[in-house]
């Protein structure tokens, strides 16, 4: 009798298991049979984003099915094309180049132009947005920008797709879709459930975005809701709010800050014929036109400025009084509020993890850093640099710029210590990375880095795609 039960209660259990298996079959072919329909739905859509930098612009193609989720596009990047030529602040001046630039528009457009299907040309929208390089060109020739934008608007427009504009955005934006790109990509901002629709993640953190261009420098990171000010922005992503402090700072981008530190070693010397530059290497030396430093939005024209004046420069290879004139570009005395970061901006502490992209990334790869490490490792591999001399770096092929790294390295190394107040303990959360994989567990990467430091937080960091949605500012 009890062999019966038993026997009876093994047939139950084994009945309910069946069913439940059946239950999750039938749910995971339901979700299936959504997904199929969503995508017969919604057929592809796409936009095309140009970044045009500092140093040269990129075309982007970016595609996404029809529907969204919780008001904003899902986005994935299908091409990314260089445009070759000189960037468009330097158009408007000389014909030969502004042609090349143009030219090298058209190769890129015409590419976008095969890729996207024919039917789909006129509901394809189209954005331009120009960053600090236009920002510095609007303060030294407004007439000279709003040119260049009419040129490239005329373009644009010509073209078989919805041109909606060609603009400089603020370098507020400029941070701001940093922040949403670098945690768009690191899946932080959405994730598919087991329901095949897309969620917010259950539990994740945001991280914060550092990029380094050639003209500006952005840093943006969320932060507790009461926090207000100029530099707060609260914004809508996948139907939930976020609090996110931004600040660019224009004229820290790395060539302009370069600029900034020569003119404060050209003030420093008595003979322009022999100017001694504790950033160059030992056995380093070139001549500039003044030109090429006092040109600038960012530097200040010396008393009887010579713009054809030859600048001859020695390297010092002097790693201590590298970082004292790097130091001497900032401002970190003013400071009306609580905490500043430099030049009186006010900051609040730093939190979570962060990621430094573009022009930091290149730095620390040139110091032999990569990922994360401790401030004193950082520290003591920009002293072991700036202690190299030339025939040791020159020795090494193919690469550009070599010269600049010690400066670059304690640039890098004051801005983030003594600008942003990275200590010893949150130092270590800074990531200094080229690529993130892209969100959804494919194989495919989405790459990080500014071609010539300029180009955006990435290749998607100029999610000005985001606009093409919805990122509602509240």
């Amino acid at each position: 009798m009890a062999s019966k039960h038993k026997m009876g209660y093994k047939c139950r259990i084994a009945g309910v298991m069946l069913l439940l298996l059946t239950s999750i079959a039938a749910l995971i072919a339901v979700a299936v049979i959504q997904d199929t329909w969503r995508f017969l739905e919604y057929s592809k859509e796409y936009g095309i984003v140009i970044d045009a930098g500092s140093s040269r612009s990129n075309v982007y193609l970016y595609e996404w099915p029809g529907a969204k989720e919780n008001e904003t596009g899902i986005v994935t990047e299908t091409l990314n094309c260089k445009v070759d030529g000189n960037a468009i602040s330097d158009m408007k001046v000389i014909p030969e180049i502004e042609e090349k630039t143009m030219a090298g528009f058209r190769k890129c457009m015409d590419i976008v132009t095969k890729t996207i299907p024919p039917t789909k040309h006129n509901s394809t929208r189209l954005f331009l947005g120009a960053t600090a390089g236009m920002r510095l060109l609007q303060m030294k020739d407004a007439q000279r920008a709003n040119d260049v934008l009419v040129k490239l608007r005329q373009y644009l427009s010509s073209l078989p797709f919805m041109f909606q504009n060609a603009s400089v955005i603020t370098g507020q934006e400029e941070g701001l879709y940093g922040w949403i790109t670098v945690n768009y990509l690191k899946g932080n901002l959405v994730e598919k459930n087991v329901w095949n629709a897309y969620v917010r993640p259950q539990g994740a953190k945001t991280v914060g975005s550092m990029d380094l261009g050639g003209a500006s420098t952005q840093i943006a990171f969320a932060v507790q809701d009461d926090l207000k000010g100029a530099d707060y922005l609260r914004v809508k992503l996948y139907g939930y709010p976020y609090n996110v402090y931004t600040h660019s700072f224009l004229c820290y981008g790395k060539n302009e800050a370069g600029k900034l530190v020569l003119e404060k070693v050209v003030q420093q010397s008595s003979n322009p014929k022999t100017i001694t530059n504790p950033c160059y290497p030992k056995g380093f030396n070139t001549s500039k036109k003044a030109s090429s430093i006092f040109e600038s939005q960012c530097t200040k024209k010396p008393q009887n400025y010579d713009p054809n004046q030859e600048l001859i420069f020695f390297g010092g290879g002097d790693s201590d009084g590298c970082g004292k004139v790097v130091k001497s570009i900032f401002d970190f005395k003013t400071c009306s509020s609580s905490q500043c970061s430099f030049n009186g901006v006010e900051q609040p502490p730093v939190t979570g993890d962060f990621l430094a992209y573009a022009g930091f990334f290149w730095t620390a790869l040139a110091l032999q850093l990569n990922g994360t490490s401790n401030i004193n490792h950082f520290n003591t591999s920009v002293r072991n640099f700036c202690h190299k001399n030339w025939a040791t770096l020159n020795a090494q092929k193919n690469v550009k710029f070599i010269e600049t790294n010690c400066y670059a390295g304690h640039y890098v190394f004051t801005l983030l210590a003594d600008g942003y107040k990275f200590d010893t303990d949150t130092w270590k959360n800074i990531n200094f990375q080229q690529q993130l994989p892209f969100i959804g567990g494919k194989s495919r990467r989405v790459s990080l880095r500014r071609r010539d430091l300029r180009t955006s937080a990435s290749q998607l960091k100029f999610i000005l795609s985001f606009l093409l949605f919805s990122t509602d500012i509240l």
